[in-house]
């Protein structure tokens, strides 16, 4: 509870400084939906040349990049400033984060939050929403549940991304591009159906790494169409499950890391 109490305060702090400049703040928050906005034009832009894309029509798309976009975002709004790790790994301001009674990863996801973020995720759940609305699901209390889950799976899935690519950085301090390439390449991924995606990429980002199971599997069963490429109904529904190995994985991989971790003396 004292470990929590702290990280609480922290978050306080963190809030506190970020919108003591509120008209800075609210122009943050603004231009943050431009990414996410962006990703979504792309969707359109894309269709206005074919009416099908991967064997989906724009309405079936929009709900996959909404599931997607809702994932990323929560992610990057709540873990997403772990990339930061390299900063502090160069400086040796590592060392002070590891001395004080507080854990080292719930330090440095409190210490700076982007709050301004949050205008993203409002933007991708209406994009969801009005996703979820137009594309004639049938609904069922599964599929509300599986609507839920969805996102929430997808955004732990992608928070563990993020801490076991940034975990790099106790090895290889300049990783930056490397982790980008798996969390900022993950979610252009996701948003498009995986059947765009041919040969060994797609098996190896798609079902390798666990990709397909973010989006486009739920999209799947909750519009009640059978996989094209042979996956049985189930997949879909159990998709949000993927995210426990990997939240494993990356637990592992950051206490490997901080394990490793030697001081630059500075």
């Amino acid at each position: 509870m004292d470990e929590l109490r702290g990280l609480w305060h922290l978050l306080r702090a963190q809030a506190r400084s970020q919108m003591s400049y509120r008209l800075s703040f609210a122009i943050d928050l603004v231009s943050n939906v431009g990414a996410t906005a962006l990703d979504v034009l792309t969707v359109f832009v894309l269709y206005g040349v074919s009416s099908m894309i991967g064997g989906f029509r724009l309405g079936e798309s929009l709900v996959m990049i909404g599931i997607a976009q809702v994932a990323f975002t929560l992610a990057d709004l709540t873990v997403g400033n772990i990339e930061r790790i390299r900063l502090y790994v160069r400086t040796g301001l590592m060392d002070a984060v590891l001395i004080r009674p507080l854990g080292p990863l719930g330090q440095l996801l409190a210490m700076d939050l982007p709050l301004r973020k949050l205008s993203r995720v409002t933007f991708a759940v209406v994009v969801l929403a009005v996703a979820l609305a137009r594309a004639g699901i049938d609904w069922t209390p599964a599929r509300v549940a599986l609507v839920i889950a969805a996102p929430a799976g997808g955004a732990v899935f992608f928070g563990s991304i993020f801490v076991a690519t940034a975990s790099v950085a106790f090895w290889w301090i300049e990783s930056g591009e490397f982790g980008s390439a798996f969390t900022y390449g993950g979610r252009d991924f996701t948003s498009y159906p995986v059947t765009v995606f041919g040969g060994w990429f797609r098996g190896v980002i798609a079902y390798g790494l666990g990709f397909a199971f973010v989006a486009y599997q739920p999209t799947l069963a909750l519009l009640g169409r059978a996989d094209p490429l042979g996956l049985p109904t189930w997949a879909g529904w159990a998709a949000p499950l993927v995210c426990l190995p990997v939240a494993l994985v990356a637990g592992l991989v950051w206490r490997t890391g901080i394990r490793h971790y030697r001081s630059t003396g500075s």
